[in-house]
């Protein structure tokens, strides 16, 4: 990569269903192999076939923690990806385009809205050019970007002769050809995509073969009809290659569950949760560390009041029990998390986050379940709320999960975003050996014979937690039912066993706040020292981090306070920081400020300002690093609402 460029922004972009995302891992598989470090994000929509959607990779020789707003260079199959993202394409950048789409008008783009087809023209307008992708690509060109326009159906026509196919098998390539093109003018060598190809069609050696002669023709046609020197971008791969995992969040968590001891889990297919299900499915038997063969059972139920309760009764043998959904889905848990609370199940939640309230935009990220999943369910019963800024956590988090559900017997809920969970990284080997399994206090059946009565399920003790037994153990026998109960688990109302029952539970909650560390409720990055303080959650960590990088090379501390505990709030650790805080910002993916909200009322500290963004996409370290500068420097409103019209 040159000197001057720091890191490349790659984009491709295209009908839904013609294989962005196939084209994506390729490219990211051929530069990872390579020894890059990248960082990935995917967008589409809610649709199977035909509405827009695209994957941003960013490539470095340092480690990347988020996106970037800028494009540098731009892959399109279709109109709508080059008119969508033209104008985000920066000087000295590229626009590779299909030569069917270099003068279509933007109004017969089908699928271009209206809102988008308005802003463009207004744009094209105040730049003299006609509302046309030809307008779109003349912008580009005098913004000193370079287009290269790309026969791709000529290509494949050629490619179907040679290997004497019909031509659409050979049409199945096109995605391989944008790539293998982008990455000819990116002068990576071609034996790297050919490694990709092997790993990402694994087994099918005909695919392999049918994908290198496309590759093979697209670089010969970069190379007689474009000036490779010219493009200002160069992939100069590591001089060392370190061993990295290139995975996806989805991915992360299912391989931290199988870490963690995970043995079983439910679900009901919904956006963005079902991934992780889905690879847990494909990978329900595994080889583990000591030789022997482990296996997980994975059931997709009826509907996600199914998936709850069934969860609830593995735990309850001692199976190490997960769910996984979104927002719409533990809507309908929610009576079902009552349950596991009552009856102190040690259950394992995992929420992805999405665009909301009822369907909202299943495909598009958001943080606003924060307030939800701390509050869920009637009346009052503890639970602990985890949340994970980036792929490294969400692996150890989602093993860790397991051990406070069985240590403090109570439900616990891996909250995550879709932004997470799409994002594709490259990370550091997990070190699995550092996993620990607690089962917590387990009951141990007497000796055979020698079982009197039902036994104390529910015991009072002073820590809140009774050694639990599991169904079918022998001396073992209590009630579980949705009602309040005594210590064998038998309905009733009396009023000093009912407040008994329930400062046993509360004190639970209070336990775990004491034992767990404070590097898992809370993390500070950047100068610890300054009193200019960010605090966030989530997948906001990323662009944050980067956010303080530019900052700090602008002569500006800050520090980063990154919340890991949402529930029970770690309030006592962090008021010393808060009262140091000058300004004290809160950053967020939601539209009212929940953290800053359950900030002040856990600790009385309010947030000086909040900058959110609300429009279902992540933020990126550009605008982030914008919306502190400003604050910095007395420019800012309180409240700062992160927008871009082209995401």
């Amino acid at each position: 990569m040159n000197d001057h460029q720091k890191d490349l922004a790659w984009r491709v972009g295209g009908p839904q269903g013609s294989g962005i995302d196939t084209a994506a891992w390729i490219f990211s598989r051929a530069v990872a192999i390579a020894g890059f470090h990248l960082f990935g994000r995917r967008e589409y929509y809610s649709n199977i076939m035909g509405r827009h959607s695209y994957f941003d990779v960013r490539v470095a020789h340092h480690p990347l923690t988020c996106h970037r707003n800028t494009v540098d260079l731009l892959t399109t199959f279709g109109s709508e990806a080059l008119a969508r993202h033209a104008i985000s394409v920066v000087k000295g950048g590229g626009i590779i385009y299909h030569v069917d789409s270099a003068d279509e008008p933007l109004s017969r783009i089908t699928f271009l809205d209206d809102r988008a087809r308005a802003d463009l023209e207004a744009y094209l307008d105040e730049r003299g050019l006609p509302h046309s992708t030809a307008g779109l690509l003349e912008d580009a060109r005098r913004r000193g970007v370079q287009t290269y326009a790309v026969p791709y159906d000529e290509l494949t026509s050629v490619l179907a002769k040679k290997l004497d196919v019909p031509k659409a098998i050979a049409d199945r390539t096109v995605n391989t050809i944008a790539v293998a093109v982008s990455c000819a003018l990116l002068c990576h060598n071609p034996e790297y995509l050919v490694k990709a190809l092997e790993k990402t069609f694994a087994g099918r050696p005909k695919v392999i073969h049918m994908n290198i002669q496309a590759i093979e023709l697209a670089y010969e046609f970069v190379r007689t009809h474009f000036d490779t020197q010219n493009f200002d971008f160069k992939l100069i791969p590591a001089e060392k290659i370190e061993p990295r995992l290139l995975l996806s969040g989805n991915q992360a968590v299912a391989l931290g569950k199988l870490a963690g001891g995970l043995t079983f889990q439910t679900y009901y297919p919904i956006s963005p949760a079902t991934d992780e299900s889905v690879y847990l499915e494909e990978h329900s038997n595994f080889p583990t560390r000591n030789g022997t063969p482990g296996s997980v059972v994975v059931v997709q139920t009826e509907d996600e009041i199914s998936a709850i309760t069934m969860a609830s009764g593995a735990a309850l043998t001692g199976a190490r029990t997960a769910t996984a959904t979104s927002g719409p889905g533990f809507s309908l848990m929610v009576e079902g998390l009552g349950w596991a609370g009552i009856n102190e199940v040690p259950l394992v939640i995992t929420i992805y986050q999405r665009g909301s309230p009822a369907t909202g935009m299943p495909t598009r990220s958001e943080q606003g379940d924060l307030q939800f999943v701390v509050h869920a369910g009637h009346g009052e019963f503890p639970r602990i709320v985890l949340t994970s800024g980036d792929l490294t956590e969400a692996f150890y988090d989602a093993a860790q999960a397991f051990n406070y559900a069985e240590r403090y017997q109570m439900p616990v809920i891996h909250l995550l975003d879709k932004a997470l969970s799409s994002t594709t990284q490259t990370v550091e080997p997990f070190d699995v050996s550092s996993v620990r399994i607690e089962r917590g206090e387990l009951y141990t059946p007497p000796p055979e014979g020698n079982s009197r009565g039902p036994y104390p399920r529910f015991a009072i003790t002073e820590s809140g937690i009774s050694p639990r037994p599991l169904l079918g153990q022998p001396g073992g026998i209590h009630w579980l039912t949705g009602a309040e109960h005594s210590t064998i688990g038998i309905v009733t109302e009396d009023p000093v066993i009912r407040e008994q029952m329930m400062e046993k539970r509360a004190r639970k909650l209070e336990q775990a706040l004491h034992e767990i560390p404070r590097e898992e409720k809370f993390k500070v990055y950047g100068d610890h020292d300054t009193p200019f303080t960010i605090i966030s959650w989530g997948s906001n960590k990323g662009a944050i981090l980067e956010a303080i990088e530019r900052l700090q090379a602008d002569g500006i501390l800050t520090r980063l306070v990154q919340i890991r505990l949402l529930w029970p709030f770690p309030k006592d650790e962090l008021v010393p920081l808060l009262k140091s805080a000058s300004p004290l910002v809160v950053v967020e993916s939601n539209f009212s400020g929940q953290l800053a909200h359950l900030l002040r009322a856990q600790t009385g500290h309010g947030a000086d300002y909040l900058i959110v963004k609300y429009n279902g996409r992540p933020m990126s370290g550009q605008e982030v690093y914008s919306a502190l500068k400003a604050i910095y420097e007395g420019k800012s409103e309180r409240r700062i609402v992160l927008r871009n019209p082209y995401e």
